[in-house]
């Protein structure tokens, strides 16, 4: 970097000449300019202006708006070169009363897979709960088993029992015979 911040000359590049046909057509439009805000200032309201302008002026009201964006969306090359390219699609802004706020609303593809998964495992439930699944059926087996199997525990439980106190009762009875003679 140079001295004092400054950047960098433009020696090596190359020089760009306006052309006079370029000079003269940016003279011309500008004249073409003037004078049309002119005749806007003197003219007013338009009530007394050539009944063509003011058809014309009622037609360009529509595709004014048109022609605005279609100025401001062409810079650089695209001014001097037409490209028709099919794949580009022109976004138009909507108006307030063009909105259709009633009509049914598009998902995206995530809120679809999630309502979808969410009905997906309501259903799941509902055949669980009412055994129609391989896991449900595996889980009321599972739980015949184990209620088996404490079945047959409380059972043994309670004939230890009986038979303990059947001992102790008997044990009691030869302690009272022996204890009588």
């Amino acid at each position: 970097m140079p001295k004092g911040g400054r950047k960098g000359g433009h020696k090596g590049r190359a020089r760009q000449y306006t052309s006079p046909e370029e000079i003269d057509a940016q003279l011309q439009a500008e004249k073409q300019k003037a004078s049309e805000e002119e005749e806007q200032e003197e003219g007013g309201d338009g009530a007394a202006g050539d009944p063509k302008k003011e058809k014309k002026s009622l037609d360009s009201d529509e595709s004014e708006d048109e022609d605005d964006d279609y100025q401001q969306k062409r810079k650089g090359v695209e001014g001097l070169i037409d490209i028709e390219n099919p794949n580009r699609v022109a976004q138009t802004t909507k108006k307030v009363t063009q909105l259709d706020l009633d009509g049914p609303k598009e998902l995206s593809r995530r809120e679809r897979e999630e309502i979808e998964k969410q009905k997906a495992k309501e259903r799941y439930m509902k055949m669980h709960l009412a055994g129609k699944t391989e896991q449900a059926k595996a889980d009321l087996a599972r739980l015949a088993i184990i209620r088996k199997q404490r079945e047959e525990a409380a059972r043994k439980k309670e004939e230890e029992r009986k038979a303990k106190d059947d001992a102790t009762l008997s044990g009691k009875r030869m302690q009272s015979l022996s204890l009588n003679k």
